[in-house]
C-alpha cells in the first residue's frame, strides 16, 4: 500500500514555488538591469520615446518677400484667405454649440449679401443629401478677412472657414505678365504656410528663391497636462523673411497706362497690344502694359494669355526697325540727306520692294524718304553700306540675341540673312524677328549717346529682416554707335514728325521736340504661310524719343490687328489713342520732377496716412487743395498725391480710408481727376465722350468693390 502525505507534498510544491519566484525575480532583475543599462526595449530607445511623448514643437513662419513699386507702394504682398464652408450634419454638435447649420432659409438670405450666389443658389447647395459639409464654388473662396467678419457677424451657425496663404496684388491689372504671380502648387490644401507659395510667372517666378523665406519653429516640453516643464531646454530657430523686391515701375503711371490700355482694349479689341514707357538714360522701365492681361489677385483673364509679350512673342517690328538702320547708315557716312533717290519700287535678286505707296512719290531726298518711310530709301542704305556691315551693326544692336532680363522663355528672335531680298528686307523690320524688350534696348543707345542700356525692371532688392540693401546698377550692355552719330540720328527722326509728308506727324506735342518712327509691320498668315493683305492685318507701332535733344523717356507701343468698324480711325490712329495721353502724362510728372524751383502757387502735399479722417482734413485745411475721400473708414490708408510731391493750389487730391471704396460724386470733374481716383484704388473706368463728367454709372457713396463695369460720361461745355 503506498501511502501518500499531504504534508510532504505541499512543502515540496512550496519548495518550487519559492525557487521559482526566486528565478523569476533574478530574470526580472536581470532584464530591468539590461534596460537600464541599454535604454533600449526591442531595439527601442526608451528615452527618445519619453523625449518625443514630451516634446512638443510649433512652426513660426516666415514671409514671402513683398514686391514693391520705386516709390514704396505695395504691388505683391502676403495675405490669407478663406474659403466658406456649411457643415450639414449634426455629429458634431451638442447641445450647448450646435456646429452644424439648422436654418437653412435665413443662411441662405445672409450669405447672399456677401458671396455672388443667389439665395436659391446658396439653398441647392444647402439642400444636398449624405454629404457632411459643402463648399461655395468660386463663389465661396478668396474671401477677404473683412468679407469673413461680415459673414461671422451674422452669426450662423454650422458656416465656418479655412484659412489658406495666398499672395494679393492689391492693384488688380497692374503690369501682370511681368510682375507674375504667385500660388501654392496644386492639391496642396492643409497644413501650408507663405513659404510654400511658389512663383508661378514673371518676377514672382524668376526670383522666387530670393522672395521665398525660410520658416523657424520652437522645440520645448509639455508635461502630460500640456504645461510647459520648468527649467526645460527651448530650442528657437528663427524664421527668415524672403527679402523685399523694389521695381523700376512708378505706379502711378503704370496705373494711368492700365487705364488708357483697357480702353483700347474694349474699343477695338486687338489681337495683341503693349504699350513701355523706358527712361533710356537707365535703361528703368517706368511703366509696362500688354494686352490680353488679367487680374492679379482673381486671376481673371488669365485663360486668355499666358505669354510675356514683353520677353515671350517675337514678331517682325517693321519700320520702327529703320531706327536703327538709320543710325548704321550715318555711322558709316552713307547717309547723305540731301541726295535723291527713285522712290516707289526696287527690284533686288528674288523680287522686288515696294513703298507702302507702290507708285512712290517720285525722285526725292533720303532725307523726305526718312519722313514718309520709304521701304526703297532704306534697302538702298544697306546696300550702300553693305550687307555684311548692315549685318555686324543688328549684332552690335542685340537683334538675334536675348536681352538676358531672367525672365522665363525669354526669346531671342530670329534673322532670315541669306539672299539679297531677306537682306534688303531687314533694313525696313521684315523677314526678322525680334521682342520689345530686345527693340527697346537697341532704341536706347541712339537715345542715350550711342550707350546701350539693358532693360531693368528691379531697383533694388532689401533684406527685410536687416533692411540690408543691394542696389541694381544701370547696366551699359554696348556701344553700337558713337555719341556724334546718335544725336545726328535723333536730329534726322524729328523729320518723321515735324516734315509736312512725315508718317508721325500726328505725334507732335506742344511744348516738346519729339524724335520718333512709326512702323505698319505686316503679319505672316499661320495658315497659308504668306503675308495678310488688307484690313487691319498688321502690327501698327511707334518708337518716340523726348524731348529730342536729350531723351529722358522712350515710349514703345505695338498694336496688332485692331477691329475698327466704322472706318472712323486707322490702325495708327489707334496707336496715337494711346500715346498722346500716356506721353502727356509722362511728360508732366517728369516736368514736376525736374522743376527746380517751386512755384509761387504750388503746395508740398503733407503726410497724411497712418491718421484718422477727421486730422488729415483738418492738416489739409489751409493747403487750398481740393480734397476728394475715397471709402467709409475712419483712418486714411493712402493718398494721391504721395507725402512731399509737388502740387499746385486747386488741384484735386484723394484720400483712401480703410472702410469700403466708396464711388465719389463726379459731377463735372475732368478726366484727369477721375482717373486719379481710378489709380489710387485700381478700379477702372470706361469713358465715353471727351470734357468734363455729366454722369457716372454707379451712384456716389454705392460700394465700387465688385462693381463689373463703372461707365463715366463726359461732354464738353457749351460756349
Amino acid at each position: 500500500m503506498n501511502n501518500k502525505n499531504p504534508l510532504k507534498n505541499r512543502k515540496k510544491v512550496a519548495i518550487l514555488l519559492f525557487f521559482g519566484t526566486i528565478l523569476l525575480l533574478v530574470v526580472f532583475a536581470g532584464r530591468i538591469a539590461f534596460i537600464m543599462v541599454k535604454g533600449e526595449v526591442n531595439g527601442e530607445d526608451l528615452s527618445q520615446n519619453l523625449n518625443n511623448l514630451y516634446t512638443r514643437s510649433s512652426v513660426l513662419e516666415a514671409n514671402r518677400g513683398t514686391i514693391y513699386d520705386v516709390g514704396g507702394e505695395s504691388v505683391a504682398m502676403d495675405a490669407t484667405s478663406y474659403s466658406l464652408v456649411a457643415v450639414l450634419t449634426d455629429k458634431w454638435s451638442n447641445a450647448e454649440e450646435l456646429q452644424h447649420v439648422t436654418d437653412k432659409q435665413k443662411t441662405a438670405e445672409a450669405l447672399e449679401k456677401h458671396i455672388s450666389m443667389s439665395k436659391e443658389e446658396i439653398l441647392t447647395k444647402l439642400n444636398q443629401e449624405d454629404l457632411d459639409q459643402v463648399e461655395f464654388g468660386e463663389a465661396g473662396k478668396n474671401l477677404s478677412y473683412d468679407t469673413k467678419k461680415d459673414i461671422e457677424e451674422e452669426n450662423l451657425p454650422g458656416i465656418v472657414f479655412e484659412e489658406t496663404p495666398t499672395r494679393l496684388y492689391p492693384n488688380g491689372i497692374f503690369a501682370s505678365h511681368l510682375v507674375g504671380y504667385a500660388a501654392l502648387p496644386s492639391g496642396e490644401k492643409e497644413d501650408v504656410s507663405s513659404t510654400d507659395l511658389t512663383g508661378m510667372m514673371g518676377i514672382e517666378l524668376a526670383y522666387d528663391d530670393i522672395l521665398k523665406g525660410t520658416d523657424g519653429k520652437t522645440i520645448y516640453q509639455k508635461d502630460s497636462f500640456g504645461y510647459v516643464i520648468p527649467n526645460s531646454k527651448v530650442e528657437t530657430t528663427e524664421p527668415v523673411n524672403g527679402d523685399d523686391i523694389y521695381l523700376t515701375i512708378d505706379k502711378r503711371m503704370q496705373v494711368y497706362m492700365e487705364n488708357v490700355m483697357s480702353e483700347i482694349d474694349e474699343k477695338y479689341d486687338p489681337a495683341m497690344a503693349t504699350a513701355t514707357l523706358i527712361n533710356p538714360e537707365t535703361g528703368a522701365i517706368i511703366a509696362a502694359s500688354q494686352r490680353p492681361t488679367f487680374n492679379g489677385t482673381t486671376k481673371e483673364g488669365i485663360d486668355q494669355l499666358w505669354q510675356n509679350l514683353l520677353v515671350e512673342n517675337t514678331y517682325e517690328p517693321g519700320s520702327t526697325m529703320k531706327i536703327l538702320t538709320l543710325a548704321a547708315a550715318v555711322s558709316e557716312g552713307v547717309f547723305d540727306p540731301n541726295e535723291y533717290f527713285k522712290s516707289g519700287v526696287k527690284n533686288v535678286s528674288g523680287g522686288p520692294i515696294h513703298d507702302h505707296d507702290p507708285n512712290g512719290w517720285g525722285t526725292i531726298s533720303y532725307l523726305e524718304g526718312l519722313a514718309r518711310s520709304s521701304n526703297v530709301a532704306f534697302a538702298n542704305l544697306m546696300e550702300k553700306m553693305s550687307p555684311e556691315t548692315w549685318k555686324e551693326y543688328m549684332d552690335a544692336f542685340g537683334i538675334g540675341q536675348t536681352t538676358d532680363s531672367g525672365l522665363a522663355n525669354e526669346a531671342k528672335g530670329s534673322v532670315a540673312f541669306n539672299y539679297p531680298l531677306e537682306q534688303a528686307n531687314t533694313a525696313f523690320g521684315q523677314g526678322l524677328t525680334v521682342t520689345a524688350f530686345q527693340m527697346l534696348q537697341a532704341f536706347t543707345a541712339v537715345a542715350n549717346d550711342g550707350q546701350m542700356m539693358k532693360p531693368q525692371f528691379i531697383s533694388k532688392i532689401v533684406d527685410s529682416d536687416t533692411g540690408e540693401e543691394t542696389v541694381i546698377e544701370p547696366e551699359v550692355v554696348g556701344e553700337p554707335i558713337s555719341e556724334e552719330v546718335a544725336d545726328q540720328t535723333l536730329e534726322y527722326l524729328k523729320e518723321v514728325v515735324y516734315n509736312k509728308n512725315g508718317t508721325g506727324v500726328g505725334y507732335q506735342i506742344d511744348g516738346y521736340e519729339i524724335a520718333a518712327k512709326t512702323g505698319t509691320a505686316e503679319i505672316v498668315n499661320p495658315e497659308t504661310k504668306q503675308y495678310y493683305s488688307g484690313g487691319t492685318n498688321y502690327i501698327y507701332s511707334v518708337a518716340a524719343m523726348v524731348p529730342a535733344d536729350d531723351p529722358k523717356l522712350i515710349l514703345y507701343i505695338t498694336v496688332k490687328q485692331p477691329k475698327i468698324k466704322d472706318g472712323s480711325t486707322t490702325g495708327s490712329g489707334v496707336v496715337k489713342e494711346i500715346y498722346h495721353p500716356i506721353m502727356k502724362r509722362a511728360l508732366e510728372y517728369l516736368a514736376l520732377g525736374e522743376e527746380e524751383d517751386a512755384e509761387a502757387n504750388s503746395v508740398e502735399m503733407p503726410k497724411a496716412t497712418g491718421i484718422s479722417k477727421e486730422e488729415a482734413l483738418k492738416s489739409l485745411e489751409d493747403t487750398q487743395l481740393n480734397v476728394t475721400v475715397v471709402g467709409n473708414g475712419d483712418t486714411i490708408v493712402q493718398q494721391l498725391p504721395l507725402p512731399n510731391e509737388t502740387t499746385i493750389e486747386n488741384q484735386r487730391i484723394v484720400l483712401m480710408t480703410n472702410g469700403a471704396m466708396t464711388m465719389p460724386d463726379m459731377m463735372g470733374w475732368s478726366k484727369n481727376d477721375v482717373l486719379k481716383v481710378s489709380e489710387i484704388t485700381g478700379v477702372e473706368f470706361t469713358f465715353e465722350g471727351e470734357g468734363y463728367v455729366v454722369s457716372q454709372s454707379l451712384e456716389p457713396n454705392a460700394n465700387m468693390h465688385g462693381a463689373d463695369k463703372i461707365t463715366i460720361v463726359l461732354e464738353t461745355p457749351q460756349e
